[in-house]
């Protein structure tokens, strides 16, 4: 993983578990779900996903969760490499990491370029 692709990551990871993670740090997904783990041991976890698609930035395969706690509900996310094991999770859809993931690829448009 690139550099400024990694540390867009952790730092929407971070920013998002802080507003969500209390409210649903003892959800199972949250709290069992580890990197490395299979898809079948994720639908043990937490269940059949509302959707499961494939990944558009990187081969592999994602599911979309809803999670609800006290009346609230969040966007969670299970994604899995293309060996099927699971490389990240996080409070938003599938849709939307797959987003953050195609724009953290996109060339910089910073330095003016021009070339006159």
């Amino acid at each position: 993983m690139n550099r400024p692709l990694f540390t867009l990551v952790v730092v929407l990871t971070a920013l998002a578990g802080c507003s969500t993670n209390s409210i649903y740090q003892d959800q199972p997904l949250v709290a069992k779900v580890d990197t490395g783990m299979t898809q079948e041991q994720v639908r043990q976890i937490g269940g059949q996903p509302l959707t499961v698609s494939d990944r558009t930035a990187e081969p592999g395969t994602c599911f979309d969760y809803r999670l609800t706690q006290s009346g609230h509900q969040q966007a969670f996310n299970v994604s899995f490499d293309g060996r099927g094991m699971v490389d990240h999770k996080s409070f938003m859809t599938c849709a939307q990491w797959s987003n953050t993931q195609l724009k953290a690829r996109e060339p910089s448009r910073a330095g003016g370029g021009g070339g006159y």
